[in-house]
């Protein structure tokens, strides 16, 4: 396996949040003091090479590349579609191949704590309120960030199988969630149309949950 990690220019990239708005009207956060390791780039989006899956991450940045008009993720993102063999989105990443265009007429999940935001984008998207993942041929989307992990499980087990990537669960000690449909926190973060029937007792509950 070869690992890309695309950017808008090579060598290190720093993942430190620019100062954004988690809103209209709303002050400017600036996160400058939280720690930001950089990420060495090994391609451009202009340079990159052939691709077989397509993960876009999500995170606050997001807001950021939007306040600021960049666009050229979104822009990868539809290049890329027809060529890719899986097409994933973590989070709030999601958002950025639904304003690609390649949501159209999809089943996807995406963050809860951001679902206002990112379901704006599409006019023709199948967005699942309670799902942990979801897979709609070629394209997998899932909630916020561990459950990406969860569905990157899914994703492996489903392309290697459970012989090598077992053990390499088990050495570090992760218990993933198996079933793509319990999604707790689209309760917690009320999200509209969530399942209210699902237990809470796997997840931190909201204020006054016993």
């Amino acid at each position: 396996m070869t690992l890309s990690i695309i950017s808008e220019q090579t060598g290190p990239v720093s993942s430190r949040i620019p100062p954004h708005e988690m809103g209209p009207d709303e002050p400017i956060m600036d996160l400058s003091h939280v720690a930001g390791p950089s990420i060495t780039a090994t391609h451009t989006y202009r340079g990159a090479p052939a691709l077989d899956i397509l993960l876009v991450p999500g995170g606050l940045g997001s807001l950021a590349l939007d306040q600021g008009g960049n666009t050229w993720i979104q822009e990868f993102v539809k290049s890329r579609m027809d060529q890719v063999d899986y097409m994933v989105g973590i989070c709030a990443g999601v958002g950025f191949l639904a304003k690609a265009g390649v949501l159209e007429g999809k089943r996807a999940t995406t963050s809860k704590a951001f679902w206002e935001r990112a379901t704006s984008f599409g006019e023709n998207v199948n967005w699942v309120p309670s799902a942990r993942w979801v897979e709609d041929g070629k394209i997998w989307t899932s909630s916020g960030v561990a459950a990406g992990m969860d569905m990157m499980y899914a994703l492996l087990k489903h392309l290697y199988g459970t012989e090598k990537l077992d053990p390499m669960i088990n050495n570090i000690e992760y218990a993933p969630h198996t079933d793509p449909n319990w999604d707790a926190f689209s309760v917690i973060h009320h999200v509209p149309g969530a399942d209210p029937s699902i237990p809470l007792k796997d997840c931190v509950g909201p204020p006054g949950y016993v």
